[in-house]
């Protein structure tokens, strides 16, 4: 997986290595969200963090990758969901399971985000998830 700045920051795409257009969610969805980074010729986007005006919450993600990306998500927020049970706050479970998953997967904690991943991560993150999935 290669986490160049660009890429992550979702100023470029992955895809097709051009710069991404800032634009709203409108574009997309008919309604406004908030602001997304958007490739129109690869149909891939990203929207920003709200309280922030133009960080990304990840990559650029097609139609495939977005798919990858719920499926991921399905899995390891099951796993990272469980720990609530246990009386701890939301935010020190899942930046813990986000360290266990850096782990598993071999890759820096600080790019171990699914917004972050390609289709290969979030395949390798549903297999490390699914003996902890009921």
């Amino acid at each position: 997986m290669n986490f160049k700045n660009d890429i992550i920051s979702g100023t470029t795409c992955p895809y097709c290595g051009c710069k991404s257009k800032y634009v709203d969610s409108s574009v997309i969805y008919g309604k406004s969200y908030g602001m997304v980074y958007m490739c129109e010729p690869c149909d891939a986007f990203v929207g920003v963090h709200h309280k922030t005006s133009k960080k990304a919450l990840g990559r650029l993600a097609n139609r495939e990758l977005r798919e990858w990306k719920k499926k991921a998500h399905a899995h390891f927020d099951q796993l990272w969901k469980r720990g609530l049970k246990k009386g701890r706050k939301k935010h020190e479970v899942r930046n813990s399971a986000y360290k266990w998953l850096a782990n598993e997967l071999g890759i820096k904690v600080e790019h171990s985000h699914i917004g972050m991943f390609d289709v290969e991560l979030c395949r390798r993150t549903i297999e490390a998830c699914k003996p902890y999935c009921v």
